[in-house]
């Protein structure tokens, strides 16, 4: 009895095993496969990171400079849902004039500049710093992103308040 006890314990620890392993593999292409995502992204938009600098400093178009900080302020609140980014990518296409493809294309590159900021409150205030030196009219479309995303959430929350205030010194609005 002991023995056929101690079969059942090994068979059963290296079913355990075997799920953990395939798991683990798994997870391993998914993730494979983002790094994908985001490197076919970045080619296509023309994205090109400098070396010993910041990513945020090799932004240089200012639509996907606005589509970072869209996505930042995004999550600012809490994760978004998929209407959120989708509603997000509709209003980064209309206010920026790009497809809605480069738009998703460009919230793939925003997201990964956002996780290289560490947050979306440091993440705002890199890029909305670089899209003043690139483009002060950037901050129209950018204006325009921002109210879209706020009137979708059902209003604005108070790290989104101080978000936009920080906007605003930063551009040099107050």
């Amino acid at each position: 009895m002991p023995v056929l006890i101690a079969i059942v314990g090994a068979l059963i620890a290296a079913s355990i095993w075997y799920l953990r392993i395939r798991s683990a593999g798994v997870a391993a292409r998914e993730l494979t496969y983002m790094a994908r995502d985001v490197v076919g992204a970045a080619r296509a938009l023309g994205f090109r990171r400098r070396a010993n600098v910041h990513p945020v400093e090799s932004v240089d178009d200012p639509a996907l400079a606005v589509t970072a900080i869209g996505i930042a302020f995004l999550e600012l609140d809490d994760l978004p849902s998929r209407e959120d980014r989708e509603r997000l990518a509709s209003s980064i296409s209309r206010h920026t004039g790009n497809s809605m493809a480069r738009a998703e294309e460009m919230m793939i590159v925003g997201r990964w500049l956002v996780n290289e900021c560490h947050g979306p409150q440091p993440a705002i205030t890199r890029l909305t710093r670089r899209l003043s030196r690139l483009d002060q009219h950037g901050f129209q479309s950018l204006l325009l992103v921002l109210n879209d995303v706020g009137q979708g959430a059902g209003g604005l929350s108070q790290r989104q308040r101080e978000a936009l205030d920080e906007v605003a010194r930063l551009m040099k609005l107050r």
